[in-house]
């Protein structure tokens, strides 16, 4: 299966990378290790997740996510090393514990390993922006984790072009590693934060972009077309916002291509979003095997000129 090179990472990764969020929220252990089982069958060779999912459930501590991750390594040993694992670090742990000072990075590294059961986490990010913590200090805790062997790559997600231009400074002036990959909310809906600035700077520096939310919280597989829909969805608040002319319109191109290359809207959309140049490989998350079977099969979609122009289009209204 083809493969593309994450930046400066050096890994090759397969174009799509299976979202961890769901695994101890909408999917329970066994439900995940099937998915995880068919994820390595399919050929995809890396996953997302992130020390905070899925502490959002009632009941729900976090650390879910990274958990069932470990477990799953833990019961098929083999299948580590046919895998990448991305996690984050930064957001809310509870008692306390968030940001991205070097304390709370070095401690919460441990905490996730431990979780994942593995000795190296391939590509460590910080979740969001940490105002109150200097860039100099958050990759001075990454130099010490990529020196001691305890994580292979750096990332950021969610900085805009001016915070990760002054973060690269940071680290060109201080000799620290450098954020390597990128992690937007970017789709066919939302292109705002993925800006032009934001696009130029990653091409220029040669930083991999993983984009999340690549199908709008399930929005552009063209399941949800009215507010009735959205009781089946346990992301129903946040896809209610794309119950719009703009939405209805981006759903009504999908439409026709799909029909056009006989496969599910949802497909047309990863397709779009695969043909951008500066993305390496979108996040896309799965809560059964004939989902993450429509998200592999995207690999194979090809859109022509024409239509990657039409998607363009629509979805810059």
């Amino acid at each position: 299966m083809k493969k593309r090179i994450l930046g400066k990472t050096g890994f090759q990764i397969v174009p799509l990378v299976l979202g961890g969020n769901v695994f101890g929220w909408t999917l329970n252990e066994n439900s995940s290790f099937t998915l995880l089982d068919a994820m390595v069958d399919y050929g995809l060779n890396a996953i997302d997740t992130a020390d905070v999912y899925s502490r959002w459930v009632h009941g729900n501590k976090g650390g879910e996510s990274e958990t069932i991750i470990g477990q799953w390594i833990k019961k098929n040993p083999g299948k580590r090393k046919k895998i990448l694992i991305f996690t984050k670090v930064g957001l809310d742990m509870g008692e306390g514990g968030k940001g991205l000072s070097k304390q709370w990075i070095i401690q919460e590294v441990e905490q996730s390993l431990k979780r994942l059961q593995t000795d190296v986490i391939d590509l460590y990010q910080s979740h969001f922006p940490d105002p109150a913590t200097p860039y100099e200090e958050t990759l001075s805790a990454y130099d010490q984790l990529l020196k001691q062997g305890k994580i292979r790559a750096i990332g950021a997600s969610n900085l805009d072009a001016e915070q990760l231009s002054e973060s690269l400074k940071v680290a060109k002036e201080h000799q620290l590693p450098s954020y390597q990959t990128l992690q937007p909310e970017y789709n066919l809906y939302d292109r705002n934060q993925f800006g032009q600035s934001l696009k130029d700077l990653v091409l220029k520096e040669n930083i991999g972009v993983i984009s999340y939310y690549s199908l709008a919280s399930g929005f552009l597989s063209g399941k949800y077309r009215s507010k009735e829909d959205l009781s089946v969805s346990p992301r129903g608040e946040k896809v209610a916002d794309y119950l719009n002319a703009k939405g209805m319109r981006i759903l009504e191109i999908l439409d026709v291509l799909a029909k056009h290359h006989s496969v599910p809207p949802s497909e047309i959309a990863l397709a779009w979003l695969m043909a951008q140049k500066e993305i390496t490989a979108p996040i896309v998350s799965a809560t059964s095997l004939p989902q993450l079977e429509h998200i592999v099969h995207a690999l194979h979609v090809t859109l022509s000129s024409e239509e990657l122009s039409q998607l363009d289009q629509v979805s810059k209204v």
